[in-house]
């Protein structure tokens, strides 16, 4: 008598841990009951039936998938190498499940397949200076196509841009260039600036000759500050008038 009932005992323990599950707040539980989708459970304990109903486990955290380096070549044909990072997530685990065999796998060939194909279409410095742009028109087309099996493509970024060695010394040698030429239109916008103060300063002085003068000895006090300056003070030669008068009228009395 007691081999039985230890028997049905260890049989029903059995089917109890068969039919209670027990899921996380992040995961779902799709059903299938002899091989037909009834829904998705969770979180918490339930029950399904032994033998009858499969689970399948499904995380809705989000998933942050590396997108391996492609070979890509621009619209300006420049051979580049790009990879990214997608973030997404499951939003309906039934579809995620039944829609796709593997939606992990089937979402990174779609990315690696989509970053290739947009790349593609636009030029080098586009990639460069306008990742942003490029970064949503690549999450909205991912979403637009994995929207059917259930998975929210939240975000996608390009990581690092990888470019030939030829490439990388004519685009040095290009900013380069423009520095130079940069500042080679500051002088000129400097010079002009200084050319048109010092022209109203003309203006101004020419109002006043004593201002000359002031100008004039103000300079030399400036100049007289260094040691290692000659300077040479001209006398006007009004100074001298009486004394050249004096000795013209000297030369006649004689």
């Amino acid at each position: 008598m007691q081999l039985p009932i230890l028997t049905i005992i260890v049989l029903v323990i059995f089917v109890l841990s068969s039919a209670i599950r027990i899921l996380k707040e992040y995961e779902r539980g799709v059903i299938f009951r002899l091989g037909r989708l009834i829904n998705a459970k969770g979180p918490g304990i339930f029950l399904i039936i032994p033998f009858v109903d499969k689970m399948v486990r499904v995380s809705l955290r989000t998933i942050v998938m590396d997108v391996p380096p492609q070979d890509i070549i621009t619209k300006d044909n420049v051979s580049v190498k790009v990879n990214a990072v997608v973030y997404f997530r499951v939003l309906d685990p039934s579809k995620a499940i039944v829609e796709v065999e593997d939606f992990t796998y089937a979402t990174s060939q779609l990315s690696q397949t989509t970053l290739r194909s947009i790349l593609g279409e636009a030029e080098l410095d586009e990639l460069l200076s306008s990742r942003d742009k490029i970064n949503q028109k690549l999450q909205s087309i991912i979403d637009t196509q994995t929207d059917p099996w259930g998975i929210k493509v939240s975000q996608v970024e390009i990581k690092h841009v990888d470019l030939p060695t030829e490439m990388q010394r004519a685009m040095a040698k290009q900013a380069e260039a423009e520095r130079e030429r940069r500042a080679k239109i500051i002088n000129a916008e400097g010079e002009y600036q200084a050319s048109a103060r010092l022209l109203e300063a003309g203006e101004v002085l020419s109002k006043q000759p004593i201002t000359i003068q002031l100008r004039f000895l103000q300079t030399l006090r400036e100049v007289a500050t260094e040691n290692n300056s000659t300077i040479i003070f001209p006398i006007p030669i009004d100074l001298f008038k009486p004394f050249i008068k004096m000795l013209e009228k000297n030369d006649k009395e004689v």
